[in-house]
């Protein structure tokens, strides 16, 4: 661990709900300052159906992306992102160019399955 992060408690990391849902709907996002797409994710019946702006559009085409299942943030307060309004956030990691790959459970689970 380096001096620069942040140790946290068990708690601290029990309120982030990082939770498995299945891509149902990709539109492309023109207003945003950076290419992004707004997502609809199916989080499964407890949490339903939230959008988010995307910046994945390097490494992923829309049609692509309908049916994977990705691992989103689900208890982020709705953000204002131009036009549209982001209800959570979908993780992934920067490669070597900057690109954003997509975090994604390796086999499928249950949509709204916790990270834990």
């Amino acid at each position: 661990m380096t001096d620069t992060m942040e140790t946290i408690t068990w708690a601290d990391f029990a309120k982030v709900e990082l939770r498995v849902g299945t891509v149902i709907e990709v539109q492309d996002f023109p207003e945003a300052r950076k290419p992004a797409y707004i997502i609809l994710v199916d989080f499964g019946p407890e949490i339903g159906l939230k959008k988010s702006s995307a910046q994945i559009t390097a490494l992923y085409q829309k049609e692509d992306l309908v049916g994977r299942q990705v691992i989103g943030v689900v208890n982020f307060p709705t953000k204002q992102i131009g036009p549209h309004r982001s209800e959570c956030l979908i993780t992934g990691f920067a490669d070597a160019d900057g690109a954003v790959v997509l975090a994604m459970p390796e086999r499928p689970v249950a949509n709204g399955s916790k990270l834990f």
